[in-house]
C-alpha cells in the first residue's frame, strides 16, 4: 500500500480510497436516509401523526445501515472517530425514545442535534480518532 492509499496523522485515522459509484450511490442513499429521517422526526414532532411510519423508519435503519457501510469502507475506524461515536449516541437515543426510556420528543431531538452536529464538524475534528 503506497502512502497515497493510507493517509493518516497522528490525529486522524487512515483514509482509504472508494470508488467514484460508491460515492455517487452513498449521495443518493444520504438523500433517502434524510428523507426518512426527517419523517421519523415529525412524526415525535406533530400531534397529527401517530408514532413513526413503518415505512419511513425502515428506510431510515437500511439507509443508516447502507450509509455506514459506505462510509467505514473509506474510514475503516470509523468506531473510534468523533462522527463514528455521534452515530452510536444517535442510535441508543433513539432507540431510548422508541422503547419510551425516556421523554420521546426530547430525546429524538437531542439525538438529531448531536447527529447534526457530528456531521458538520470540520474533516480533522469529524475523523479524529478518540483512542
Amino acid at each position: 500500500m503506497n502512502s497515497e492509499e493510507n493517509k493518516s496523522s497522528p490525529i486522524t485515522g487512515p483514509v482509504y480510497p472508494r470508488p467514484q459509484w460508491v460515492v455517487l450511490l452513498s449521495v443518493v442513499i444520504r438523500a433517502m436516509h434524510q428523507v426518512g429521517a426527517a419523517v421519523y422526526l415529525s412524526s415525535y414532532l406533530l400531534d397529527g401523526i401517530v408514532g413513526p411510519p413503518v415505512l419511513y423508519l425502515w428506510l431510515s435503519i437500511v439507509t443508516g445501515i447502507a450509509l455506514l457501510f459506505t462510509e467505514a469502507l473509506r474510514h475503516r475506524q470509523l468506531y473510534r472517530e468523533v462522527s463514528g461515536l455521534g452515530t452510536i449516541v444517535k442510535v441508543l437515543l433513539l432507540g431510548v425514545a422508541y422503547h419510551g426510556y425516556l421523554p420521546e420528543t426530547a430525546t429524538v431531538v437531542a439525538a438529531f442535534f448531536i447527529a447534526a452536529i457530528a456531521a458538520h464538524l470540520p474533516k480533522n475534528i469529524r475523523h479524529r480518532l478518540l483512542y
